[in-house]
């Protein structure tokens, strides 16, 4: 029997434990792959293929028969049930499968609509990283978030990869061993990523960078010698590693 199974709700919460009290390691979009490790009448134990990455979500929202024809380009598609004229979200980089077309809009479901105008064929890749990176500017910083309800550090330069269906690992720690290069900067770059021990930002130009930064509790632009100093003199924590972006 195949073990490839797809999420089909707007987004869940990955769990460390089988219980909404846990720690939320991580969030799973719609249309991602998965496998099922264990479950029981509540939960599922799942490993992502994406990234493989472990964890819990309820036993519901899932199905085996799936194939993705397109993709959300915007940072939350609204989603119109036309049953009941509610109005929700998907967030970024959540893939999706086309029934039929409007003018103006796809149904993905029944009675599910989404505006041509937010997705993208599942296809398409986008080089200007800084472009996808603007859309989460002023986003709430949220530990284990990759969407517009809340990010992470980790999670913002994983999207950049996930979105144009490349591998790149989910958690900082991990980022800094995949990435192979170790730049000697005395002059920072465009693409540019600085690590330091769990956190990690992304150079927009030789001056500014943008990372999700908890103590300022948002996704925002800040100066990059500043930055690299203030979170030196506040965690007494020193630039780990230096790489850049290769999608």
């Amino acid at each position: 029997m195949k073990n490839n199974f797809f999420y089909k709700k707007e987004l869940s919460n990955i769990y460390k434990k089988a219980s909404i009290k846990s720690e939320i390691i991580s969030q799973i979009l719609y249309g991602e792959k998965f496998k099922i490790i264990s479950k029981n009448k509540d939960w599922i134990k799942i490993t992502t293929i994406f990234d493989n990455y472990t964890g819990f979500i309820k036993n519901k929202n899932y199905t085996s028969n799936f194939k993705a024809t397109h993709k959300v380009y915007s940072l939350k598609a609204s989603i119109i049930n036309k049953s009941n004229n509610k109005k929700t979200y998907l967030p970024f980089a959540s893939k999706i499968s086309i029934l039929q077309e409007s003018k103006n809009s796809f149904e993905y479901e029944k009675n599910r609509w989404i505006k041509k105008s937010d997705i993208k064929d599942i296809k398409h890749t986008e080089k200007n990283y800084l472009k996808l990176l603007s859309l989460f500017i002023d986003t709430k910083y949220l530990w284990g978030g990759k969407t517009y309800q809340g990010i992470d550090c980790s999670a913002m330069l994983q999207l950049l990869f996930y979105y144009n269906n490349r591998y790149y690992p989910r958690d900082t720690k991990d980022q800094i061993k995949y990435s192979k290069r170790n730049l000697n900067r005395k002059a920072f770059k465009k693409g540019d990523i600085i690590f330091w021990r769990g956190h990690v930002a992304i150079c927009l130009n030789s001056k500014k960078l943008i990372h999700a930064y908890g103590p300022k509790k948002k996704v925002l632009i800040m100066p990059i010698i500043k930055t690299i100093n203030r979170i030196k003199k506040t965690t007494d924590l020193s630039v780990k590693k230096i790489s850049s972006i290769k999608y």
